[in-house]
């Protein structure tokens, strides 16, 4: 009979998984697993040393006991991206916002990361990549300009990296943010699909950007523009822009169903904008909070009323090739305005009124900045503008609350100066409060 080697026995409880030497001298370490589906999953790692297998392998078994599953994502970045451009963000972005998220992913995001297998991406990866693109001139990193013909250029001021000399074009800190979002958005998909256990884009710090300037008019500003307005064929369309805040989408969108002259309101429902796929399309608003009902000033009333007669006379010359729309500020022919023809508008019209050149969105910057200068408050203003949150408002346009809180303070100071020249006598409260004498 022989006696059993002591050596020979289990050393490791059932659930601890096993350890052993394979034959090419590295030690393998496996044990079941939690996986994605609620399921257990036998995944094995390897280690120089039997320590070091064990370690791996306890690591994976103390998460597996917290609920986290285990990493199943085994393609690279630019596969997974690929597809939740395709699967997941098509479904939840407006066409709009899709295109810009595809762009970024195809320019930046798998070019510089796509090659990183998606379950091991670190923050290490993702913070040395964006302290890249902050340094690098992107007209030499993606050839942009390599094709161009050094001849043709040399009337238009050559600067580009193909001419010889780099031009430094790098990328904004608002850019570089938003390409940080989108590679967050799409990690953090991973990670409710449980393909990933963490999103590792959410562990780096980039910084607050600075929000991007604006130029609003001025009152004298405003003024001279819409004096320069008065004669165009879209006085109306300015109009409104300045004294209503509307968006430049919103406002091509509108539709005479949506105004009610009547009892003065405008109800915004829709916005028109050019769209990769369907070319100029209807789309909805920004936000939920976006669409909204406001209330149309007296002088806007009126413009839009002489602005439908206008359009009749139109209709009636166009006869037959009028293409019914229903959309309020249209071409001659009853065709929707295209978003870029109307910037081109907006732009002759400050060269006629001798203003600076800003941008259209900036009639909406305006709109808040005078609402604001004359004490209006900025709940009516976030209801007007339709931001979906007062914070945002108030982020915004927090200069010009502080220019007014300036004010106030220099006025408050004013005044307590004036109370301080007036006051003879100290009072130093012994005598008795004044009373009026009763009227009989």
């Amino acid at each position: 009979m022989t006696t059993p080697n002591p050596t020979s026995r289990r050393l490791r409880a059932n659930g601890d998984g096993t350890v052993y030497q394979r034959k090419d001298g590295r030690w393998e370490a496996a044990g079941y697993v939690l996986a994605p589906g609620s399921t257990r999953k036998r995944v094995s790692v390897y280690g120089t040393t039997r320590a070091e297998a064990l370690t791996k392998l306890t690591e994976k078994i103390a998460a597996s006991n917290r609920g986290v599953p285990v990493v199943t994502a085994q393609g690279s970045l630019a596969t997974y991206l690929t597809y939740w451009l395709e699967n997941v963000a098509v479904h939840q972005l407006r066409e709009t916002t899709h295109t810009r998220y595809t762009a970024v992913v195809h320019q930046y995001l798998i070019p510089g990361l796509g090659r990183k297998k998606l379950a091991k991406l670190t923050a290490k990866n993702v913070r040395t990549w964006l302290n890249e693109l902050r340094t690098v001139c992107q007209c030499c990193a993606r050839g942009i300009d390599a094709g161009r013909n050094p001849q043709a250029q040399a009337s238009r001021r050559p600067r580009c990296c193909a001419l010889g000399r780099c031009c430094h074009k790098r990328l904004s800190p608002l850019t570089l943010a938003y390409i940080h979002s989108v590679l967050k958005s799409a990690l953090e998909h991973a990670v409710r699909e449980e393909e990933i256990p963490r999103n590792v884009a959410r562990n780096v710090r980039i910084g607050t950007p600075r929000p991007r300037r604006f130029n609003p008019l001025t009152t004298d500003e405003a003024r001279r523009f819409l004096t320069a307005a008065q004669g165009h064929r879209h006085a109306a369309l300015f109009e409104l822009a300045l004294r209503t805040g509307l968006r430049k989408g919103e406002l091509l969108g509108l539709r005479w169903e949506d105004l009610d002259l009547n009892s003065g309101t405008a109800t915004i429902r829709r916005t028109l904008q050019r769209t990769t796929s369907r070319g100029l399309a209807t789309l909805p608003t920004k936000t939920i909070s976006s669409e909204r009902r406001i209330a149309l000033p007296a002088s806007c009333i009126t413009s839009l009323r002489a602005h439908r007669e206008r359009q009749a006379g139109e209709q009636d010359r166009a006869g037959s090739e009028w293409q019914g729309s229903e959309h309020v500020f249209t071409r001659p022919d009853g065709h929707p305005i295209e978003p870029a023809t109307l910037t081109r508008y907006f732009n002759a019209l400050l060269r006629e009124a001798y203003l600076r050149p800003i941008r259209f969105h900036d009639l909406r910057h305006s709109t808040a900045t005078l609402l604001l200068e004359q004490g209006v408050e900025l709940v009516v203003i976030k209801e007007l503008l339709g931001h979906a949150h007062i914070g945002v408002t108030a982020t915004v346009y927090a200069h010009v609350r502080l220019r007014l809180q300036r004010q106030a303070i220099d006025l408050l100071g004013h005044a307590l100066s004036n109370l301080a020249e007036t006051t003879t006598e100290p009072d130093d409260g012994d005598y008795p409060p004044l009373r009026v004498a009763p009227v009989r």
